[in-house]
């Protein structure tokens, strides 16, 4: 187990954990929560040996293997699938212990190298290795692409993607939510979910804690208090503690002034002295009860729009995509006819690049419309908050320049006040205090640049807001004052986000953004959850299809426009042939015999693995009996312990070897039916 005594964490000069002591045990899901700047990212240089504590006693296990994503950003031409199967470590390993053992000529050491080799899956590493890359989201003519190709977003997807890949006992997690959308989201889930190791995560999306974690870790006030449950039981306990505190800290107030009394009342006189000095050491030793400090939580509110047109806008027969440097066009989104409401709560879903952020650039302006017409609403003024806060700030401007410039851009007839003194205030009251408002917005955090979005956005009264992933870089309080402020705003809203607390809590209506098209989606996040895994299945069972046809005719790949999505692997039999000569007869005898046998040595490894599959259930199943039938009998505490643990174990292998035994058995018999047909 990982512990914590007394321990005592600085940076610089500021006390971050201050003597906190705290147990983690082996397999737990622990949420660890607080503000932004309150320690979180200390605590995990604690747990991966990049920082000492100042005080007190840490310790884990030496033996557990530790896997976390990299912060940096990857720049190599390395293959995707090559990058993502280097984080199995074990695997790596046993590579290298094979190579050294070839290199010496030493059979015995390569016998035992290759016997390592398959205890760490080298068999069906490359497929689990495209598994996670495929379900974060990229697309299988990605697979083999170079590293740098991608995006950074991209990128750091792959960076988690080998994190996953990494054998381990102990997994760190610092927002890995924050590059992925709804779809990898919901996948990312589901992974988690079946990891048997003990996972620590930071992260400031409600849903996704509560999707994945157990135990909630809270760092306040330099303290680190344990709770058990995900994040929404912690907050549950957490307000029943504070009433509690809070009545508890009222009571004793009442106490000490009743006492304070009678020692302010008594003092002087020689008759009551005694008891007047015994009520002193009374309030001495008491402990006291700290009050419920009311933490600053940021709030704000959008204005009343100055108007409300309806509709905001109308999309007629409209194409949405982006023109190259060389004038050509790419279109997205084809034949888009929607109309936008005053009032409308509208959630934009869909995978990613299919065109979310394209379609709100081109009604933001950022990007002009292919195709088609958009008319806008007399006096429609749009709020947009992109995805890339820098894409509307100016890194070498400090947030008071900011403010100034778009005083200026609104002119006179803007009804906010301009003055330099008043943006100032304005920006207080977005926790813009002192030299911050001078400060280069470039140095600032991600939470800070996008705050001070919302403020520009804000102060510009808008009628329409265009939200394209603005909970990004907000700590979970902030996101809370985000989604009241949208439940109050009379204009209209459209948003796209991975965020589903704020989703479910802003939006009433879905539109589906896929395929080149945009429609309304019939349903609620819920539904939209269930749609995404069965697409995920739909896309995987797809590729194992591919993969089974490839293995079957290595030489023929298919045209695109023979291969439908949903393409069974049997081939249909072939139209008969015209009469040919007995010649041609037995050369397409002797290329029949050859596919067969080439087909033949397809299933034989799928044959060979499946073998051993059986054997090694076959033993699991009478070890399980064995736990089982001991179980039943009166054991020792400990015995039980390891027992449990052991048959919870064999339960965990039992599933997984049956879940392979099926799918080499559909593989198989795949395989025999291209054979049958062949012959």
């Amino acid at each position: 187990m990982i512990t914590l005594k007394n321990v005592t964490l600085r940076r610089s000069a500021k006390v971050l954990l201050n003597q906190v002591t705290a147990t983690i045990n082996p397999g737990e899901k622990v949420g660890l929560v607080g503000r932004n700047g309150a320690g979180k990212s200390t605590l995990f240089a604690l747990f991966t040996g990049e920082l000492t504590e100042d005080g007190g006693e840490f310790s884990k296990p030496r033996q557990w293997r530790m896997a976390q994503v990299a912060q940096n950003m990857p720049e190599t031409d390395e293959p995707a699938t090559q990058f993502v199967l280097a984080g199995d470590t074990r695997l790596a390993e046993a590579q290298q212990v094979l190579e050294e053992a070839e290199a010496g000529e030493d059979g015995m050491a390569i016998a035992q190298a290759y016997c390592d080799l398959a205890d760490a899956g080298a068999h069906d590493a490359e497929a689990r290795a495209q598994a996670l890359i495929l379900g974060l989201g990229f697309k299988s003519s990605e697979l083999n692409n170079p590293v740098d190709s991608f995006s950074g977003g991209w990128r750091m997807r792959l960076q988690l993607a080998r994190a996953l890949m990494c054998p381990s006992d102990l997994l760190l997690l610092d927002e890995p939510t924050n590059h992925l959308d709804l779809d990898a989201l919901v996948w990312l889930e589901a992974w988690l979910k079946r990891y048997t190791g003990t996972m620590i995560v930071i992260s400031h999306d409600r849903e996704f804690l509560d999707a994945v974690t157990t135990v909630t870790l809270q760092i306040n006030a330099a303290q680190l208090n344990r709770y058990g449950g995900n994040y929404s039981k912690f907050e549950e306990l957490r307000a029943q503690q504070l009433e509690l505190q809070g009545a508890s800290f009222a009571k004793q107030q009442e106490k000490i002034a009743h006492l304070q009394k009678f020692i302010d009342r008594f003092k002087a006189q020689a008759s009551k002295a005694k008891q007047a000095q015994s009520r002193v050491k009374a309030l001495e030793r008491m402990e006291k009860i700290g009050p419920v400090l009311a933490e600053a939580d940021f709030t704000f509110e959008f204005k009343e729009p100055l108007n409300l047109p309806n509709p905001m806008l109308a999309i007629s027969d409209a194409s949405f995509g982006y023109r190259s440097e060389d004038g050509s066009e790419t279109t997205i989104l084809r034949n888009v006819s929607r109309s936008v409401l005053a009032g409308q709560r509208i959630g934009i879903l869909g995978a990613n690049g299919q065109g979310k952020s394209t379609l709100v650039k081109t009604i933001a302006h950022e990007m002009g419309a292919l195709g088609g017409q958009v008319t806008e609403g007399k006096g429609l003024n749009i709020g947009y908050f992109a995805q890339q806060e820098l894409d509307v700030l100016q890194p070498a401007d400090s947030p008071l320049e900011h403010m100034i410039r778009l005083a200026r851009e609104q002119g006179p007839n803007s009804r906010e006040p301009s003055r330099e003194q008043d943006l100032r205030s304005y920006l207080g009251t977005f926790n813009f205090t002192g030299d911050m408002v001078k400060q280069a917005v470039g140095t600032m955090s991600g939470g800070e640049k996008a705050r001070l979005v919302l403020a520009m956005i804000v102060w510009q009264r808008p009628n329409l807001l265009l939200l394209d992933e603005p909970t990004n870089h907000l700590d979970l309080a902030t996101r809370e004052a985000l989604s009241m402020a949208l439940n109050e705003f009379e204009g209209t809203v459209m948003l796209v986000s991975h965020d589903r607390a704020l989703l479910r809590a802003v939006c009433d209506e879905f539109w589906m953004v896929g395929r080149g098209a945009v429609g309304p989606f019939d349903g609620d996040l819920d539904d939209y959850q269930r749609y995404l895994l069965d697409e995920s299945k739909r896309l995987r069972e797809e590729a194992k299809r591919d993969e089974l046809k490839e293995a079957a005719n290595p030489a023929t790949t298919p045209p695109p426009a023979l291969a439908p999505v949903a393409a069974p692997v049997v081939k249909a039999a072939p139209a008969p042939a015209p009469a040919v000569s007995t010649v041609d007869q037995k050369e397409q005898r002797r290329l029949a015999a050859l596919a067969r046998q080439e087909l033949a040595d397809s299933i034989r490894p799928f044959k060979k693995e499946l073998e051993a599959n059986d054997k090694k259930l076959a033993l699991l199943t009478a070890e399980r009996a064995a736990l089982e039938k001991r179980l039943s009998e009166p054991l020792p505490a400990a015995e039980i312990a390891e027992s449990g643990k052991r048959l919870k174990a064999c339960n965990d292998e039992i599933e997984a070897l049956e879940e392979r035994w099926l799918e080499l058995n559909d593989m198989i018999e795949g395989l025999t039916a291209q054979v049958g047909n062949e012959a």
